[in-house]
């Protein structure tokens, strides 16, 4: 039986798609860990102000798309520049983290205005909370402490704590504010984002779920110059559950090889497959 080379000059070209993410937020909310963690496969070891662009290599829904990542400064001396990383971009992250309620302000009273000041009203958006471990492992060291201890445990000869003590306690956990799903999805709403999503780039929880919506997102919108509403690639957004439970099924592929490309299309690109 004859066969056709994959190679081979009688076989019709795949059409390769190209789309442009692009994240904002403020400086230090975590951006750039969720980049290097889905782009790289791992949680950098030092602190990175800032992410080379790549590109990813994704197959979804059996077609190819390359994506192109690009990051942004959100400190004050980089206003001026970070207007650039915009152009053309296909779908905008907009990131805050969880464990400082003043990042989530800063997306009705800032970033939105930016994005939309900039980008116009069609391009999409995606909120996204960084960060979640911080809250969760917080809760969950309250929830252990609040728990009934055993009597005569050896845990609990000295569990008597002075009121002075407790107060102390008390306060401290007062002290504590983290931004809850419900006040993330309230603000997705109220500027328009297309969906909620929280992660944790340490724990690489919740990472392949947001960039799997980031790109059903962008493949609404037609390769462009100035953007505007296309034929795309399924319109419905995985949830966080699903799409990391078709990870660990098998159903996609992991980070093979990194690169140093530099926003163009198909230079230096990290290989990873979303379905």
């Amino acid at each position: 039986m004859a066969f056709t080379p994959l190679n081979s000059p009688f076989l019709p070209a795949i059409p390769q798609i190209r789309r442009k993410l692009v994240i904002v937020g403020d400086g230090a909310c975590g951006k750039t860990s969720l980049l290097c963690v889905f782009a790289l496969g791992e949680f950098p070891k030092e602190y990175v102000t800032i992410f080379e662009n790549y590109v990813a290599e994704l197959r979804l829904d059996g077609k190819p798309v390359q994506l192109a990542l690009w990051d942004t400064a959100g400190q004050e001396e980089y206003e001026r520049l970070r207007p650039l990383s915009y152009s053309q971009a296909h779908v905008i992250l907009i990131a805050f983290s969880i464990d400082t309620p003043d990042s989530l302000e800063n997306v009705i009273v800032k970033w939105i205005e930016e994005v939309r000041q900039i980008c116009g009203p069609h391009v999409p958006v995606i909120l996204v909370g960084c960060k979640k471990d911080l809250r969760d492992d917080v809760l969950a060291a309250e929830a252990a402490a609040a728990a009934p201890v055993e009597a005569g445990s050896s845990s609990n000869a000295n569990a008597e704590a002075s009121p002075s003590e407790h107060a102390a306690g008390e306060e401290k956990k007062s002290d504590r504010r983290f931004v809850t799903p419900e006040q993330g999805k309230e603000v997705a709403a109220q500027i328009g984002a297309r969906t909620y999503l929280e992660s944790s780039a340490l724990k690489n929880e919740g990472v392949d779920a947001i960039f799997e919506a980031a790109t059903r997102a962008a493949m609404l919108v037609r390769s462009q110059a100035g953007g505007g509403l296309g034929n795309g690639v399924g319109t419905g957004l995985g949830g966080e559950k699903d799409a990391d439970a078709r990870l660990r099924n098998g159903g996609a592929g992991r980070r093979k090889s990194g690169g140093n490309g530099k926003g163009e299309v198909g230079s230096g690109s990290c290989r990873c497959i979303v379905l």
